[in-house]
């Protein structure tokens, strides 16, 4: 059996190529019903662990998913019985906590958990602390989020709505983005999967650090006021659960395009600069939406803005999958084209002017997105791209001959077919042909 999408030979019961990954026993040419990195699971789906945590999903999920909910649910009776330290600090730590042991159960980097995890996590961390001490004391004291002291009074101030609502969140990207940016630009760690990990790090250690700094007056307070339990739940829900996850997974979408496609990283492109407006704007909603709900009743204000967060955040999820898979995808070709053109890990590749994709050898239209090779930048004292000159003599019709340096001897092939079609001279170079003398034609 013949793969589709990358040419290789399989065996007849393969249910998936072993080199690109295809389906081969659907239609799926993008492999949308099956994700890549857990193919029971469609890339249309909700499922968090394959999406946050997507190197342990095929040995042991099921740890990484008890280690969130037994951390969640301590923080829950904590806070229903008034224990607001511990219900703060478990909620803020568990997801952090968590996934950093996903990062050295996995091995991720190898030689530098400690510095990456550090300069990815406690570097963000303190910047966030600086940040959020300098934003909060601007702020107005009687109009403030949904918190675990109870609701806000006063009603909704423009300047309030600015500052929280719009200009935290910009600027609070742009802190996340700092390390995420400087790790993916080094060459050891410019893989779209890298850029995606570093983000979710990133997003979570800044969820994190601004709870903590927000509520500590509750943190040195000790017991809780008079509350009800669905109040407290709720907002431990919201505050260690659906935010560090709706931030992390958004910065992880913008540093995953920072990363980008084919090799090295992308850096400050157009893609980049989309995916930090995407993540910009889901927090600004996140935040917008909390603030004004937060001049609601106590406990309608917190289900509203529960509710808006889990709509934010499967959005997300749906859109870090896609990212992801992509990137999955995109690894396969380029480790089935460095093999066939026999190039190594360190080689020279040609890509996919449009969607960055490797070509494989003979290429003339790229097969992860079908686009002329020839549409794309020409290199310097070459009059066509490389990946479209090695796929010319292959696209050429029976019998047609370049001339070459050979002996004349060897330049004669096979007929030409009477009937086939010429080439247009538009879809490809045109060849130059030798005339054979018996026929008194082309050949």
């Amino acid at each position: 059996m013949t793969c589709q999408r990358c040419g290789a030979q399989t065996t007849e019961v393969a249910h998936f190529c072993q080199v690109c990954g295809l389906d081969l026993r659907s239609g799926d040419l993008a492999r949308k019903k099956s994700f890549a990195a857990k193919p029971d699971e469609a890339v249309a789906s909700f499922a968090l662990i394959s999406t946050i945590m997507p190197r342990g999903t095929g040995k042991r999920p099921q740890t990484y998913r008890i280690a969130l909910v037994i951390g969640l649910a301590v923080a829950l009776i904590a806070a229903i019985f008034g224990a607001l330290p511990i219900a703060i600090l478990v909620a803020a730590f568990t997801i952090p906590v968590v996934y950093i042991v996903y990062l050295y159960d996995v091995n991720l980097w190898e030689d530098e958990p400690v510095q990456v995890t550090v300069a990815a996590f406690l570097v963000t961390g303190a910047l966030t602390v600086a940040f959020t001490l300098i934003w909060s004391h601007f702020r107005n004291p009687q109009v403030r989020m949904p918190s675990l002291d109870g609701g806000s009074s006063g009603g909704p101030q423009v300047g309030t709505l600015l500052l929280v609502g719009v200009l935290v969140p910009i600027i609070g990207m742009l802190i996340i983005q700092l390390g995420p940016v400087f790790l993916a630009s080094r060459p050891k760690f410019d893989d779209l999967m890298d850029g995606l990990t570093f983000g979710v790090i990133s997003g979570v250690a800044y969820s994190t650090f601004e709870t903590l700094v927000l509520h500590r007056g509750a943190l040195f307070g000790g017991a809780a006021g008079h509350q009800d339990a669905a109040t407290w739940v709720a907002l431990i829900f919201l505050e260690g659960f659906i935010q560090p996850l709706l931030i992390g997974t958004a910065a992880g979408v913008a540093a995953a395009e920072f990363s980008g496609l084919g090799k090295g990283y992308d850096g400050f492109t157009l893609r980049y600069a989309r995916g930090l407006a995407e993540a910009m704007l889901a927090v600004i909603a996140y935040q917008v939406g909390g603030y004004l709900f937060s001049f609601l009743p106590t406990s309608q204000g917190l289900m509203l803005t529960l509710v808006l967060g889990v709509i934010i955040l499967g959005i997300l999820i749906l859109r870090v999958r896609n990212v992801l898979h992509a990137g999955l995808m995109e690894a396969a070709l380029e480790q089935a084209a460095r093999s066939h053109q026999g190039v190594g890990a360190d080689g020279e590749l040609d890509f996919c002017a449009a969607c960055e994709m490797p070509l494989v050898p003979g290429a003339s239209f790229c097969n992860a997105c079908g686009t002329a090779v020839r549409i794309g930048p020409r290199r310097s004292g070459s009059p066509a791209p490389s990946a479209a000159e090695a796929g010319y003599e292959s696209a050429m019709t029976p019998g047609a001959v370049v001339t070459t340096a050979e002996p004349a001897s060897s330049a004669h092939s096979a007929p030409s077919a009477q009937n086939e079609p010429e080439p247009h001279p538009s879809s490809q170079p045109t060849p130059t042909k030798r005339r054979d003398p018996e026929q008194g034609g082309q050949a």
